[in-house]
């Protein structure tokens, strides 16, 4: 009589978080859109005077803050094979939440905030819940979910953006001074989420269950990995980082906006992807996520800079993540 073995749940495949940080680096996925970041800067340094200024870099540090940071919970979910359409939508209304219970003098800044942040997580358990509870696909759940994230945000807000804020809801929009730079102390939190969720997927058991339920599913339950329960905290723990989002376009803007958000799930997806992060889930690092965000703000600066209009910027944008998809696609056929 023949039997199956499977292999232990420690012997999944693991992403490349689990080398040290020097090998990520220098991984083929992290020098693809690293080189390709340092070819876009070399290009606009040519092309513009103003691109390798402090004030610029600062600008791009501020403009990448808020997408970078959704675009971890972005990449979370993408490796495991799946895909979030709703962050922007959910971030924007859990930044008219905080900001209102804030401005209200009913809440505390701090519990306001706080209260912003887990409703941003109830959408991403509710998300999951559908994705694994129904089986209903995440583009499907996620699009949903976007239009119910978007009316909220606009029936709660009443179509009015919410000023006045609390300085707690904006301290992390100030800046302090590197050399001629300035820097946010929100770019230190983004920085700060990209090494923790590094560390995370790379050193953690939870992080290896993430890349083996979105590299193979059904290999992985076999190995004794609850599956449904990785993606289930997956889109939660995503959730949450979409509150932090949130907290962060608040401290750049200092309003609660509700027309905010509205394309940075694609922006989001594109970061992801420039990253080097596969569609087809398994495979990615969330520090080339954060290289894919530098893409993109550098793109649109350097375009902005040159004098090109906005729709070109979108243009381009596109082109970038069609190839970089073409790209996954035709490696992972290689692969085979």
């Amino acid at each position: 009589m023949s039997t199956t073995t499977v292999a232990a749940p420690d012997t999944v495949t693991q992403g490349p978080e689990a080398a040290p940080l020097w090998r990520r680096l220098l991984s083929v996925s992290t020098l693809e859109p690293l080189a390709a970041l340092v070819l876009a800067s070399v290009f606009f340094a040519i092309r513009t005077d103003t691109f390798f200024t402090p004030g610029n870099f600062s600008l791009i540090i501020q403009q990448v803050m808020v997408v970078g940071t959704l675009a971890i919970g972005q990449t979370l979910i993408i490796l495991t094979a799946g895909i979030d359409l709703s962050n922007g939508a959910i971030m924007a209304f859990g930044t008219i939440v905080m900001t209102k219970l804030a401005v209200g003098g009913s809440v505390p800044p701090a519990l306001a905030i706080l209260i912003g942040i887990l409703v941003c997580a109830g959408f991403g358990l509710a998300n999951g819940l559908l994705v694994t509870r129904i089986s209903l696909p995440p583009f499907i759940v996620t699009l949903g979910m976007l239009n119910i994230a978007f009316a909220l945000t606009h029936i709660y807000s009443n179509e009015q953006t919410v000023s006045n804020l609390p300085r707690l809801l904006t301290v992390l929009g100030e800046t302090f001074t590197v050399g001629a730079t300035d820097v946010t102390y929100g770019s230190i939190v983004t920085i700060a989420l990209f090494l923790i969720f590094a560390y995370v997927l790379g050193q953690t058991g939870w992080g290896r269950h993430v890349y083996a339920t979105g590299n193979n599913p059904e290999a992985a339950r076999l190995t004794g990995i609850a599956t449904k329960r990785v993606l289930l905290s997956v889109y939660t723990v995503a959730g949450v980082i979409y509150g932090i989002a949130g907290l962060l376009l608040v401290a750049r803007t200092s309003v609660g906006d509700p027309q905010a958000g509205q394309t940075d799930n694609l922006d989001s997806i594109t970061a992801v992807v420039l990253g080097g992060t596969s569609l087809f889930g398994g495979r990615g690092a969330v520090l080339g996520t954060l290289i894919g965000a530098l893409i993109v703000g550098i793109f649109r600066n350097g375009l902005q800079l040159m004098g090109v209009a906005s729709i070109y910027q979108t243009l381009i944008t596109g082109i970038l993540v069609i190839l970089a998809v073409t790209v996954d696609k035709l490696s992972r056929r290689g692969n085979r």
